[in-house]
């Protein structure tokens, strides 16, 4: 649907060409399951681990909820100042802040996010360093046995990491690529059913069910605390998605409304998101108790 006569785009960007937009609920929860399965899926095992059977899984779905409540909460936020009828569009996160809270508070804002992506930046950069060189350890200890001594610099990963991310962000239109997107949803797929599969036969192959209630026996209590409240994080890292969202619910088409339709959306990408997270964070901690290790994929190819 284009920009009829009766939506106003954000003074931010008048000067943007007038859109047509033809998402639906499916594809809407298709970006939004691509966008929050990633790497964070990895780590779910070994925070399961350190959290135990009870906790673990509570803070899995308390995380859940507290991202599906505040990304209803911004998904009324896309048009304004009428969350159904607007009739001006917010197309990104810091445009609904600008537009609702006024520009220091956007400012503010701004500066969270670019924290925020900062952050998640040095993630994604250490997840596929240590991805490579698990590869290249793994392939190592298939040919040479557990004892040798396979190890690896990981300064150049890190380099060529950067390098394919800067060549990707000079291509014209980025984020049209068909192509690219169903490349990441694919992915994003596939890393979790082949966690979640490997922990289910790795199960099957012990017998029995690994783990306790209480999680992995610490040193101190001071260790325990820190590896607890590190699990916590990685849990807290696997789920948000609120800097996309209204990226997202800019595609949508409309009636319905764009709040109605995103709403739908991402309470079938958090249930399928959750389905996941708890099949390969349970599996995996099922299938190696108190050595679950930090990368779900690289433990299974070690040993």
């Amino acid at each position: 649907m284009g920009v009829g006569a009766g939506d106003v785009e954000s003074p931010l960007l008048h000067a943007l060409p007038a859109v047509r937009r033809t998402g639906t609920v499916w594809t809407a929860a298709a970006h939004i399951i691509t966008g929050v399965v990633g790497s964070g899926v990895l780590s779910l095992a070994w925070s399961m681990a350190q959290l135990g059977w009870i906790a673990g899984p509570l803070a899995m779905l308390c995380f859940a909820s507290i991202t599906l409540v505040s990304t209803f909460l911004l998904c009324d936020c896309y048009r304004s100042p009428h969350p159904e009828f607007g009739p001006a569009r917010n197309r990104s996160y810091l445009e609904a802040v600008h537009t609702t809270l006024g520009k220091s508070k956007a400012f503010l804002g701004g500066l969270f996010v670019q924290v925020g992506l900062y952050g998640t930046s040095i993630a994604y950069v250490v997840a596929s360093d240590t991805s490579m060189r698990a590869i290249q350890k793994s392939n190592c200890y298939h040919k040479q046995g557990r004892e040798a001594a396979c190890e690896y610099e990981g300064t150049l990963y890190i380099l060529l990491f950067g390098a394919v991310q800067l060549v990707l962000s000079q291509l014209p239109d980025f984020h049209n690529i068909q192509w690219l997107s169903i490349l990441a949803a694919i992915m994003s797929f596939a890393y979790s059913i082949i966690g979640f599969a490997l922990g289910f036969a790795q199960v099957i192959g012990n017998g029995y069910v690994k783990g306790t209630i209480a999680g992995v026996t610490a040193y101190s209590a001071a260790d325990k605390l820190w590896k607890v409240s590190q699990a916590i994080g990685d849990i807290a890292f696997a789920f948000p998605y609120s800097l996309i969202v209204m990226e997202i619910q800019d595609t949508l088409k409309s009636p319905p409304s764009e709040n109605k339709t995103m709403k739908k959306a991402t309470a079938i990408g958090i249930v399928i998101t959750t389905f996941l997270y708890l099949g390969c964070g349970g599996f995996g901690y099922a299938a190696f108790g108190d050595k679950t290790p930090g990368n779900l994929l690289t433990g299974f190819g070690f040993f």
